[in-house]
């Protein structure tokens, strides 16, 4: 069967960065983690801490999520964001804090949070490790 008169030619981009043919723009071919699942993290502005249950390489919240952020303060969408199980001090809630805003919480405390025994299993140095015999 001839299908040359289906085809054309797309030429290849010749910026490097470019993603590939058929591949949107919209994420990085590839976006490194600084965190990873089980890290203990700090939020750099408001102070709660966490623990790393989930990665999204880029933002993949709803678009009313991202409007609500104040655009002073709003963080870019090609970076990780990261679900956190987070404790304030106060009360404990799922958070989702891109990459930008995160550093390591060192304090070694526990993050006082129901959730985190149900993936989790607590190290004698404060560290979070997935538990396989707690997974379904």
């Amino acid at each position: 069967m001839d299908r040359s008169h289906n085809t054309k030619t797309i030429p290849a981009s010749t910026d490097p960065a470019a993603p590939p043919q058929g591949v949107s723009g919209a994420a990085p071919l590839i976006a490194h983690a600084r965190f990873r699942i089980g890290d203990t993290v700090r939020h750099r502005m408001f102070g709660f801490r966490g623990v790393v249950f989930d990665i999204d390489p880029v933002f993949a919240n709803s678009e009313d999520w991202y409007e609500a952020i104040p655009a002073a303060s709003r963080p870019a969408r090609d970076q990780p964001f990261y679900h956190l199980f987070a404790d304030n001090g106060e009360s404990s809630y799922v958070a989702y804090v891109s990459q930008q805003n995160l550093v390591v919480d060192e304090s070694g405390d526990p993050i006082d949070h129901p959730a985190i025994d149900a993936l989790f299993e607590q190290q004698e140095d404060g560290s979070y490790e997935l538990d396989p015999s707690r997974w379904h």
